[in-house]
């Protein structure tokens, strides 16, 4: 199926020994972070921003895809980059801090840190609950994409939201909330003060979960759920990059 112009992974190899996974969000497409991994690019940074499977082509094909899909697709990506880099850091958006964190809960010190932008874990909408039941018999519900406060810009996301794949999602936040206290890496973790998509819930479970000792949140004031595109973009880069060299300092044991 053709892939939506603008949807295509973002690769870049770097300079350095350092290596950054992003993991886009749901029913989003590499395109919700492109600016993020051009950031770090030029830094230096050795990047991969995969397309997860069924997303950037049309909702109904995601609806053929499960949670398991999107985490392989994420863990093949991570694989190569702890190959080659010494120090790895994932950062996720939304869904994809979900995977971030289910990639540090299986994987490990073979993760240096994690970069959660409004990660979800769970939600508090009463729609959610009938999610299993709509998805035997409903295809598609409205759309969850293109939260962002700045004007002008626009998040290459579904019309639609695919009610299996989310209703996969659901399992997805099941098995990350149990094993949350296996986290032990350091942790950024930004949240949008205002955020139509996830509440701070789901924040304020994986930092109460967590067990790294290292973990600091920024909430964020000028942005809503895509705060990668939006008015606070820059200081997630910012902040994400010298998370990133500080952890590989210690990591291989210079001055940061």
């Amino acid at each position: 199926m053709p892939v939506l112009p603008g949807a295509e992974p973002f690769v870049h190899d770097g300079s350095g020994d350092i290596g950054v996974l992003l993991c886009h969000g749901f029913t989003g497409t590499p395109q919700s972070l492109r600016p993020w991994g051009e950031h770090l690019a030029a830094a230096g940074i050795t990047v991969r921003c995969p397309r997860l499977p069924g997303h950037g082509t049309d909702w109904r094909e995601m609806n053929r895809t499960r949670w398991t899909d999107w985490y392989g697709r994420v863990a093949e990506d991570l694989t190569e980059l702890t190959g080659r880099c010494t120090t790895v850091v994932v950062c996720g958006l939304s869904m994809g801090g979900t995977l971030a964190l289910r990639l540090a809960e299986e994987r490990g010190p073979s993760i240096a840190g994690l970069v959660l932008v409004n990660p979800s874990v769970t939600s508090l909408r009463r729609e959610m609950a009938l999610v299993p039941a709509l998805s035997r018999v409903v295809a598609s519900m409205p759309p969850v994409g293109n939260d962002i406060m700045k004007p002008g810009v626009t998040e290459l996301a579904y019309d639609r939201t695919p009610l299996r794949a989310l209703n996969s999602l659901r399992g997805l936040w099941r098995v990350v909330r149990s094993d949350l206290g296996r986290v032990t890496q350091p942790v950024l973790l930004y949240r949008s003060a205002v955020d139509h998509v996830v509440e701070a819930t789901s924040s304020e479970i994986v930092l109460g979960s967590i067990r790294s000792t290292d973990a600091t949140e920024v909430v964020l004031h000028d942005s809503y759920h895509v705060a990668t595109l939006d008015n606070d973009a820059p200081t997630i880069f910012a902040g994400s990059l010298e998370f990133a060299q500080r952890l590989h300092s210690q990591r291989v044991g210079e001055p940061a």
